[in-house]
């Protein structure tokens, strides 16, 4: 039963929710809305109509981070921030990061339609480039503003597109003049407490028919480009020994980082999530082929033995010359060889444990709400995890169908999305004071 006296409209956020997933929609009922794209643009141009109505400020800053703000009565409290973010994957879905928002724009609703005065400020921020799918790395702006990385390094991190970027920022007209995190914090706007709403994009909610989850924290992330070099060659006319094939070596690098994950079930994570080839030709063998990795843990020291397990696989004798058997009319055996793999970590994000009290009033806020939420771990990274290393900072997950996300058939249920936006508020309200 919701005990809150300020209810949310369910009805307008699922409305909002679905009015915003119509720009960038794709054909198969997705989004498309890829960070900085003209789609982008007209999202963000869509978030920051609607916040206006409510007589809301709007601050852009030098990452293109935007933060809609309803003043408190204490101009000296810090703002409850609610927010995620509004790009999506080239084929993604319409609750990924944009769930986070419209919650937060919902509690910003009620807020203005009850008259309720805070003394806390409340804002609702969209951060720039949380997927990364554009300009990797991903949660780009929300790691500038935490001061993870410098504004320059944001600024002209290269898109896969062959554009940086702070050209694309500017090209779509939100290139900000707020100051934009910095290692001292200086210049940076402040924040209070944050709270991050957002789809679980694990199956672990709905298979225990729960409605809600506190989120405790954020599991490792390590990603990694690998390069392999071997040597084109004809498929038919070289001998299994005299070969260098470079998706052998791939092969044996994909099953390894399955097993280094296999090994620390069921916490462990190991993904290749592409792989290209050079040739490309079904005739010849592979001369060269290039694939990520990506390894997760919610524990540090075991995330680092995974790291260590990666590179030491690498430079162990299931590369290099191998003995073959010997060929038809030779007395020794011949060698071949499998192309050694070049193993680069392109970036580091460790375990994070959210704030008691932000995560007491995420769980607090749901039970007013009439749920019982459980304890979760996320098993993805978020905004928040950057947004933790300045800010007290807590997370709220609702089910997803299936667990599937990062694709465009992401579905949630209205009830859920209805709960959640309900338990923010709550939690807002007791934040914000």
């Amino acid at each position: 039963m919701n005990t809150s006296p300020y209810p949310v409209d369910g009805e307008r956020l699922w409305a909002t929710l679905h009015t915003l997933a119509e720009i960038g929609a794709t054909p198969a009922g997705g989004v498309a809305r890829v960070a900085l794209t003209d789609e982008d643009r007209a999202g963000r141009d869509q978030f920051v109509a609607w916040v206006q109505e409510l007589g809301c400020t709007v601050h852009v800053d030098q990452m293109g981070n935007m933060f809609a703000r309803r003043e408190g009565t204490d101009p000296q409290r810090a703002p409850v921030v609610v927010g995620s973010h509004l790009d999506s994957q080239p084929t993604g879905g319409k609750y990924d990061g944009a769930y986070g928002v419209m919650v937060g724009l919902e509690v910003l609703r009620v807020l203005h339609d009850q008259d309720i005065s805070t003394a806390a400020p409340v804002e609702v921020v969209s951060w720039t480039n949380e997927e990364g799918a554009r300009f990797p790395p991903a949660m780009i702006g929300s790691g500038v503003y935490a001061g993870a990385f410098s504004l320059d390094e944001g600024l002209a991190a290269p898109g896969v597109d062959g554009t940086t970027l702070g050209d694309e920022l500017a090209r779509i007209g939100y290139a900000g003049a707020d100051p934009c995190g910095a290692p001292d914090g200086a210049g940076r706007r402040l924040i209070g407490h944050y709270i991050e709403p957002h789809i679980e994009q694990g199956p672990i909610l709905e298979a225990a028919e729960v409605t809600l989850g506190t989120v405790t924290g954020v599991q490792g992330i390590r990603w990694y480009d690998v390069s392999i070099e071997g040597q084109s060659a004809h498929a038919g006319s070289t001998p299994m020994e005299h070969r260098a094939d470079a998706m052998v070596a791939a092969a044996h690098l994909v099953c390894e980082a399955d097993e280094i994950a296999a090994r620390r079930a069921p916490e462990g994570r190991a993904t290749v999530g592409t792989l290209s080839v050079g040739t490309g030709s079904r005739n010849t063998v592979a001369g060269s082929v290039s694939l990520t990795v990506d390894l997760r843990h919610p524990d540090a020291a075991e995330l680092e033995t995974m790291h260590e397990e990666l590179l030491a696989f690498a430079d162990s004798p299931a590369f290099g010359p191998q003995p073959s058997a010997a060929s038809s009319g030779d007395s020794q055996p011949r060698e071949r060889s499998i192309p050694r793999p070049q193993i680069t970590p392109i970036w580091y994000s460790p375990p994070i444990v959210f704030d008691p009290a932000v995560v007491s009033a995420v769980r607090n806020g749901a039970s007013a709400a009439g749920f019982e939420p459980v304890d979760i771990t996320s098993g993805a990274g978020h905004d928040a995890c950057y947004v933790s290393m300045v800010a007290p900072t807590g997370m709220l997950f609702i089910p997803c169908a299936d667990g599937l996300s990062h694709n465009e058939a992401e579905s949630i249920l209205p009830e859920h999305a209805i709960a959640g936006a309900q338990a923010t508020l709550n939690a807002v309200l007791a934040l914000a004071g």
